[in-house]
């Protein structure tokens, strides 16, 4: 796709949802296709191009989801407790960690301005090993899972210009070692959809949106070879999620008002597809709960009144009313809860059994401008401490008990002077008990010490 339909097609995008009911610049969609760098916007806009589920998620605020049980959670009372040879440590080191970062084990991995990948040991912040760009480092991605000893990441398929000195761009999936930084193989995107639903790991594979935009490939993990994949009829746009180590698509007939969404179960081991149950109008997928889909629809005109509804892997499925009190800075699926912080500074947990309000409380940190392009930092939980943690653009720190609400704990991260931007969304991550806070290239590690 050449950059100028890139550029046409987003402003469709951004055009066709409501962006005023965000309070945006009215110039937005300009300001984004006049970004200096059309490769980091083409990647922007991957998702969008590619998957039409944009619509809700990009108007209310809706994030990636996290994993949990819907269960009740004790209060705050464990103490925090550090591991096995962690001490304090912050890193100030430009070009690794821009773009964001992913805990596994005992490392970070991160990607940055001047690398695609970046090996940080979690107890230290000591440097293990890089991965250089390939040509830009300035997109929206970091590597997104590790198993086996492999990293999966992005990285530009080439560093070639068009004959106009334009970048030719094109994203390639690739394979890292996570013990040495070797770059096992790498694999060709049909587009520049850097997001979660690019690319997944599913039992025994990875998979993939390739080699086409309605196609989904089983890759080898250890050599990039394709095992199967499978294909989608023209018109139709599918969201994908995996449960317990099973792939699903949620795929709807795309036009502005689709009658239904299908939930399709591949196989993992051959990708036969077997349609799992029906449901009505445009769903959008917001995360996952334990084996469970969570999914949120629009019942009403005004867009206010929704519909919260969780889907098994088998098909069974609940649906509840759940009404949103204007535009949430963000909203995720934390702790086995569902849990939304409003741009005024309130965070509120639903539950995702019955789709009530459990509590409101004042999120204990400062918010971002509304009116900026500054994103706010999606929350983690510590299920084993029954805590919710939140990061403000300014390194504060709070702590929520996951089962009230009440604030237990407060803190602060030096990460210098907010930098607003795509690239540069704080992050906030957990190394076992203990925090990460990242904003641009700035990453604080501090043990919150929330009980006994």
């Amino acid at each position: 796709m050449t950059t100028e339909r890139v550029e046409e097609k987003v402003r469709e995008t951004l055009n066709a949802v409501a962006l005023d009911r965000v309070r945006a610049p009215a110039n937005l969609v300009e300001q984004v296709v006049r970004r200096r760098s059309r490769r980091r916007f083409s990647q922007a806009a991957g998702a969008a191009v590619a998957v039409a589920a944009v619509g809700v998620g990009a108007v209310f605020g809706f994030g990636g989801g996290g994993t949990g049980h819907n269960r009740p959670v004790r209060p705050a009372t464990s103490p925090a407790t550090p591991p096995e040879g962690w001490e304090p440590w912050q890193s100030n080191s430009p070009g690794a960690s821009e773009r964001g970062c992913l805990v596994d084990a005992s490392a970070l991995y991160c990607a940055g301005s001047e690398y695609d990948a970046a090996k940080i040991d979690a107890n230290s912040g000591k440097r293990l090993w890089t991965v250089g760009v390939h040509r830009e480092g300035d997109g929206i991605d970091h590597p997104f899972a590790v198993r086996d000893g492999v990293v999966y990441a992005y990285r530009n398929h080439t560093a070639e210009n068009l004959p106009d000195g334009d970048y030719a761009g094109g994203t390639d999936l690739m394979a890292v070692d996570a013990d040495d930084g070797d770059v096992l193989w790498k694999v060709e995107m049909p587009q520049d959809d850097r997001t979660a639903q690019a690319a997944m790991l599913i039992d025994g594979a990875v998979l993939a949106n390739t080699p086409s935009v309605r196609t989904v490939s089983a890759l080898d993990p250890l050599t990039g070879k394709e095992k199967w994949r499978y294909t989608w009829a023209k018109g139709i746009a599918c969201q994908r999620a995996v449960l317990s180590g099973v792939p699903y698509l949620l795929c709807t007939p795309d036009v502005e008002k689709p009658e239904s969404t299908e939930v399709l179960r591949l196989d993992p081991a051959t990708g036969s597809a077997a349609k799992v149950t029906a449901l009505p109008g445009m769903q959008q997928l917001i995360g996952t709960s334990g084996d469970r889909m969570v999914l949120i629809a629009a019942r009403g005109a005004d867009g206010e009144d929704m519909r919260l509804t969780i889907v098994s892997g088998s098909g069974e499925r609940a649906s509840h009313p759940y009404r949103i009190e204007g535009p949430p800075a963000t909203t995720d699926v934390v702790g086995g809860r569902l849990i939304s912080v409003s741009w005024q500074g309130k965070a509120s947990a639903y539950s995702l059994t019955t789709g009530k309000t459990l509590w409101t409380r004042p999120v204990g940190v400062e918010m971002p401008d509304q009116d900026t392009m500054q994103e706010f930092a999606s929350p983690v939980a510590s299920k084993r401490q029954g805590v919710v943690y939140f990061l403000g653009p300014d390194g504060e720190l709070s702590g929520l008990d996951l089962r009230t609400g009440k604030q237990v704990w407060r803190g602060h991260a030096d990460l210098g002077k907010p930098r607003p931007g795509i690239a540069d969304r704080p992050q906030l991550l957990l190394h076992e008990d203990v925090l990460v806070a990242r904003n641009g290239s700035k990453l604080v590690s501090l043990l919150p010490r929330t009980g006994g």
